[in-house]
Parts: structure tokens; sequence; C-alpha cells
């Protein structure tokens, strides 16, 4: 675990901490040529050396290797439509690679009876229901007021980002799931008041009764989906 920990660190402060904006421009634009790749990846070499004092320089040579293999190939394909998944790509790679160190350094053994065990099927599920199907219900349920607050909205001042309702409801229905398991209803409380202190100015400045409404409705619902699942799971939990 130590192990892993300081490769992990390591890997953070040479791609995140000691990587300026700068730099990563550059490596767009030059690609291979650029000599901040270089930098980079003597900085990445910097950081695993100190943290790990001078030890296992086999997997610090294979990290080095392959993290710049990794950076090349990302640079390469990185188009404004792709960068946001390469990145994600790019990330998760450089995990495995670490996780192949450190398993070659000290092997462990992963019990997939527990990846796939009740307990944690029954947390997917929750997870997916309470961010995906959730939204769903919502909209089915809000689905005869939608065309009409739609209506009032165009005459309206701004816009709203796109799909940002739906990750707001996502992370709010999280967050309150969260909250249950770890018995902090408190939290869902200033949860609710965080919310209603924002909407507050758009709906006051809108004078709109019927989008106020639906705000109410579907934020009741949102929240009241998520506590019901999050009750429902610990109930569930306490019978395996």
């Amino acid at each position: 675990m130590i192990l892993a920990l300081k490769l992990i660190l390591a890997h953070f402060i040479g791609d995140f901490v000691l990587q300026p904006a700068h730099w990563v421009e550059g490596k767009l634009q030059n690609k291979w040529r650029s000599k901040y790749l270089y930098w980079h990846i003597s900085v990445h070499l910097l950081a695993l050396l100190l943290i790990l004092q001078f030890q296992h320089l086999g997997a610090v040579a294979i990290i080095i290797v392959s993290h710049f293999l990794i950076d090349l190939g990302k640079l390469s394909l990185t188009n404004p439509k792709n960068y946001r998944w390469l990145f994600v790509v790019d990330q998760v790679l450089h995990i495995l690679v670490i996780g192949a160190m450190v398993y070659w350094i000290s092997p462990f053994e992963i019990d997939f009876s527990l990846l796939f065990g009740e307990k944690t099927l029954i947390l997917i599920t929750f997870l997916v229901f309470v961010t995906y199907v959730c939204g769903i219900l919502m909209r089915m349920l809000l689905a005869p007021y939608i065309d009409e607050i739609a209506k009032d909205d165009e005459s309206t001042e701004g816009g709203s980002l796109k799909n940002a309702g739906t990750y707001i409801g996502m992370l709010e229905r999280l967050f309150v799931f969260g909250f249950i398991l770890i018995q902090q209803w408190a939290a869902i409380g200033l949860l609710i008041a965080a919310k209603s202190v924002f909407r507050f100015g758009d709906l006051n400045k809108g004078k709109n009764r019927k989008l106020t409404e639906y705000v109410l409705i579907g934020t009741l619902l949102s929240f009241g989906f998520a506590i019901l699942s999050g009750i429902a799971y610990s109930y569930l939990t306490t019978l395996i």
C-alpha cells in the first residue's frame, strides 16, 4: 500500500502540480518536438527518484518510458473533439502501469468475489438508479409541465448550459444518497438550503410562479428519490 501511494503521489506531482498550463499548450502545438514534453518527463523522473529514495530503479525506468510513450500517443491523437476522452484514457493507462509495477515489486491478490459480491451489486444498482433511472422517472412525472415552462422561459433573459439540469440532479441525488449512508442527515438540510439560495435569485428575478412551482416539485422529487434509495439500500445491506 505504501509503495502504491508513493507512486501515485509522484504521478500527481509530475502530471498536475508541477506541469504549468503553458507546458501543456506547448506540447499540444509541437508534439514530440516540444521541449516541454521532455521537461515534463524529467520532472516525473525526479519526483519518482526522490519519493522512492532511489529504490526500485527498474520500476522507475518502466514507468518513465511508458509515461513518455503514453503522452506521445495522446499528443498525436488529440483534437478539439476528443481531448477530454483522451485525457481520461491517458490517466487510466498511467494508473494501470503503476498498478503493474506495484504487483511486480510486491505481488498482491485481488479478490474478485468481493468486486462482484452481493453488496457490491446492490450498491451499483442503487447508484445507477439514483443517477440515471431517477432522472428519467422525473422527466416522465414532470412531462405535463415541461412544455408550459419552456414557453414561459423563452421570454426570460439568459439561458442554461447544455444538460446542466441533468448533471445537477445527478450530483445532488448522489450527495443525498452518500449522506444517508454515512448517517449525516443534517448535511441534507444544508444541501437543500444551499440549492435554495442559488435558485432564489433566478426565481425572484423572473417573478414566474409556474417556474417556481416547477423547480420546487423537481427538487422535492429528486431529494425524495435519493432519500428513499438511501433508506432502502441501508435496509437491504442489513439483510445480507
